[in-house]
């Protein structure tokens, strides 16, 4: 049986394509989310030695106390959870080796008398203002191969990610919106 011009025209462009689809693998150290997400793993790596080998506390147990202490009221798990990005079985159980160990409290929640809220007790705010100063230190340690230029054009480019995400990106802003 003869080829014809079309038989051929086809046969070339399949293989073009298996060509394309072999070339265009996915090269995971230029894809965008393995980049952040290894970053945010590596960073929250480096700041955790502040707070685990000196006090004993994990990764999820100092999203709950800096959330807290950032917040001038008292506020929900959920709402931790929410803002941290942290599935709420971690929360739940930071929270409640957080209330044994006395850095946390609940408080009932005046609007919802069913629902207890969470804050920091005396003792988990003198923790929160003695590590805070270290991990922003920390923080400038780690930023410190950008110039303040590039440090204001990282913040505006992950605001403007989060933004296009739906992201909140204030505490302020989360309870004007009461999303949490």
């Amino acid at each position: 049986m003869a080829r014809t011009s079309s038989d051929t025209a086809l046969k070339t462009r399949e293989a073009d394509e298996a060509s394309v689809r072999i070339k265009a693998r996915l090269d995971l150290f230029k894809f965008v989310p393995f980049r952040l997400n290894r970053l945010a793993a590596e960073v929250s790596s480096a700041l955790s030695v502040e707070y685990q080998e000196r006090h004993g506390l994990d990764i999820p147990a100092w999203r709950v106390i800096a959330t807290l202490g950032f917040r001038n009221d008292a506020c929900s798990a959920q709402y931790i959870a929410q803002c941290t990005r942290t599935h709420k079985s971690t929360i739940s159980r930071a929270v409640t080796m957080l209330l044994h160990e006395d850095l946390i409290e609940r408080v009932e929640n005046e609007a919802d008398r069913r629902e207890f809220r969470l804050q920091l007790t005396t003792k988990g705010r003198a923790l929160y203002e003695e590590l805070f100063p270290q991990l922003l230190r920390r923080e400038d340690e780690i930023l410190a191969c950008l110039s303040a230029q590039e440090r204001k054009q990282l913040s505006a480019l992950l605001g403007k990610i989060e933004e296009s995400l739906d992201l909140i990106q204030t505490s302020k802003e989360a309870d004007a919106k009461q999303a949490y």
